[in-house]
Parts: structure tokens; C-alpha cells; sequence
């Protein structure tokens, strides 16, 4: 088999996970390193083997490309490699606006490029698992919760953690939510650092989520409710656990059962990589390709906007009642 050639574009902290792992990933070649701050680029690239670049243009012929810069840049950088008739992997979310995303999902569309987007828990084990076991879902309950870091400060908690989430609900339930209630705050950065959502589609079911960046505990937990059962997902620990109703016998109060489902522990990122590359080879479609992540991100601004209408709403309160004493 040929070697796949490829380029990781960006130095920062995901970039240094996906140079990571493709250095090890069989039948490719790591062929470059890009980043505008080339003493960062360098440095990554010396400990790999492979070259450095400051600029996209500057860089040799590769097949595909993973794009792990802030996310402000995603559409500039992700329009030059798809103009260029270069596959890509844009880390999440796809833009800085659902509008940017479509327009990307688009261009691949008309390049007849592979774009994929690296909403991570979709190669989750657990989650694989989880969605066999899916029949009816009812009701999820989800918490995504970390302790603070200076990282991706230039978005949302929605955008940087909550959007996950967002993504599996909608690839769970295969629709948009009919109501969308949402409160936030910001606690160390000028963006929403906590947010609690709730959403309500068509079907009866409901999900609650809550996301915070500046938690004392990691924690990484879903639970589902579907007839007669709900799983508890744990993305931290790769497991899954089904609790369901058990027959009983005539006369007799009905019992808890409970199983632990099959899950094949892998990293999720090699995972995500290795379908990537399987998809540029076979140019099947990927698991998570730019329309969905727009419709997700769309999701996420929905959410904003709801979360900001409750800011103003609470600001509104609290002014009324100073003013009143």
C-alpha cells in the first residue's frame, strides 16, 4: 500500500497530538509541519523527523491535511488546502460560525474533497457502543466538566467543550430540537465559561446538558433513557453500563439488572485518524463530515443567543430591584 502524505497545520497543543499519533499510524508519511510561529513549527517537526513550514504555500506536495489552528482561522486555511485538491481534517469546531462551516461543507462538496471534522467523542469506544444499544431515546443527561486552562479562551464553553455533546445528541436523535432553553455565566475569561442547556425535539425527548471550564473535577458523563433502560456513559473511562427493568415472576417485584457493555478500548484520536486516512483512500464519506459539524455548530449559536437573551433578562432584574430599594 502507497503511503498517505500529510501535513498537520499548527503547533499548538491538538497539533502536537495529531503529529503525535501519525508518526506512529502505518502507511503514512508525516510530511510537514506548518505554523506562523516557525521556531514552534521547528521544534515539533525535529522531534518527529520531518520538515517545518511557516506557510502553506511554502509546503511540498502531500495528500491530505489536518488543520489545528485556532479557530478563528479554520475557513481561511481550510478554503486554501480544499481550493489546492488537498483532503482535510478540521479540528472542532469547523469555524467560527455555522455560515463559515456550510460554505466549507460546500467547497468540499464541489472539489469533491474529504472533509472531516474531529468531533472526537464520535470515535469514543463507549460511544460506539452505545450506539448499538440505541433503540428510543427519551431522555439524556450530560455533564462535560474541566478544570480551567488558558487554552481556547477565544470561544465559548459551548464552542470549545458543550459542542461534543451537541454533536452526539443530534447524531442520536437525527433532528434539530424543537425548544431551546440555555443560561450561562462568564467566571475567569470574557466569554461563557459555565453553561446549562436544556432541548426538547419533536419526539418527547430531552436532553440536559451542563459545560464548565473552571470545575474543581474532570468529568466526562452521559446518561441515556431509552424503554425500560438508560446507560450510563462514562467518555473518561471508555465504558458503558446498561441498566434495564428484568422479567419477574408472577407475584414478585420486578429487579435491576445491569451489564456492562462491549466496548474496545482504543485512543480516540488514533481512531479518528486512522478512518480519516481510510477515507481519503476510499473516498467514502466520513463519519463526521462538514455538514454535520455545521449543523452542530448551529446548534451551539442557537444556544448563545439563548444564553445571551437570559443574561440581558437577568441584568434587566437585578437593575429593576436596585433601583426600587
Amino acid at each position: 500500500m502507497t503511503n498517505l502524505k500529510l501535513a498537520v497545520v499548527g503547533a499548538g497543543v491538538f497539533g502536537r497530538n495529531h503529529v503525535r499519533v501519525l508518526s506512529r499510524l502505518p502507511n503514512v508519511e508525516l510530511i510537514a509541519v506548518i505554523d506562523s510561529d516557525f521556531g514552534k513549527a521547528q521544534q515539533l517537526a525535529a522531534e518527529h523527523g520531518t520538515q517545518a513550514f511557516d506557510s502553506l504555500s511554502a509546503i511540498p506536495a502531500i495528500d491530505a491535511a489536518i488543520v489545528a489552528t485556532p479557530t478563528v482561522s479554520h475557513e481561511e486555511v481550510a478554503t486554501w488546502l480544499l481550493e489546492a485538491g488537498i483532503d482535510i481534517l478540521v479540528e472542532k469546531p469547523i469555524a467560527i460560525s455555522a455560515a463559515a462551516g456550510e460554505r466549507l461543507a460546500r467547497l468540499a462538496d464541489e472539489k469533491q474533497r474529504i472533509l472531516q471534522v474531529g468531533h472526537l467523542e464520535r470515535f469514543n469506544p463507549a460511544v460506539i457502543a452505545l450506539e448499538k444499544a440505541l433503540t428510543i431515546p427519551l431522555f439524556f443527561e450530560v455533564h462535560r466538566l474541566s478544570l480551567f486552562t488558558p487554552r481556547s479562551l477565544d470561544i465559548d464553553v459551548v464552542l470549545d467543550l458543550m459542542i461534543h455533546d451537541l454533536d452526539l445528541i443530534l447524531s442520536f436523535t437525527q433532528t434539530m430540537p424543537e425548544e431551546i432553553r440555555a443560561a450561562g455565566i462568564s467566571v475567569l475569561s470574557n466569554k461563557v465559561d459555565i453553561a446549562n442547556v436544556r432541548l426538547s425535539f419533536a419526539s418527547g425527548c430531552i436532553a440536559n446538558l451542563t459545560a464548565s471550564r473552571v470545575s474543581v473535577e474532570k468529568v466526562r458523563k452521559l446518561r441515556l433513557f431509552q424503554p425500560g433502560e438508560y446507560i450510563s456513559l462514562d467518555y473518561h473511562r471508555q465504558d458503558a453500563t446498561r441498566f434495564s427493568v428484568s422479567q419477574a415472576e408472577p407475584g414478585a417485584l420486578p429487579k435491576i439488572a445491569f451489564e456492562q457493555l462491549a466496548v474496545e478500548r482504543v485512543e480516540p484520536l488514533e481512531a479518528e485518524l486512522l478512518a480519516f486516512c481510510d477515507s481519503v483512500r476510499t473516498r467514502i464519506r466520513p463519519r463526521v463530515d462538514g455538514w454535520q459539524a455545521a449543523r452542530a455548530l448551529q446548534l451551539a449559536e442557537a444556544i448563545l443567543d439563548k444564553i445571551e437573551a437570559h443574561g440581558k433578562a437577568v441584568s434587566q432584574t437585578i437593575r429593576s430591584r436596585q433601583f426600587s430599594k
